[in-house]
């Protein structure tokens, strides 16, 4: 039985690097919020564990896994924040990109009349 659960870990791990050293940057920050939802996940299943009160070791080690998902889910939830303010425009820079869109159409119109005048 344990060589079967060692063959599944392995396996498990390298489907899992494939399958992230294929990830594209640009899915980069979606799939950093996934991961977030699910140590979600495996922070209700460490509370639940830390509550049960099966031994006063489950217990602490149920209190260190609640420790572990929150550390994981608050700095994930900042890397994540902190990559997508890096796609945000300052508003400085959202001015100058409308001022130049204004200029590039008037200077279409003005080539479009200019035409139309020939």
């Amino acid at each position: 039985m344990m060589i079967l659960e060692l063959y599944i870990f392995v396996l498990a791990a390298f489907t899992g690097f494939m399958v992230i050293s294929r990830v594209p940057p640009l899915l980069h920050t979606p799939l950093m919020a996934a991961t977030n939802a699910i140590s979600g996940i495996s922070l209700v299943g460490s509370l639940i564990m830390a509550g049960a009160q099966h031994s006063r070791l489950a217990t602490l080690l149920g209190f260190i896994a609640v420790i572990c998902a929150t550390t994981n889910i608050v700095g994930g939830f900042l890397i994540v924040d902190r990559m997508l303010r890096m796609f945000q425009r300052t508003s400085r820079e959202a001015g100058v990109g409308a001022r130049e869109a204004e200029e590039r159409r008037k200077a279409a119109r003005r080539a479009t009349d200019a035409v139309a005048l020939r």
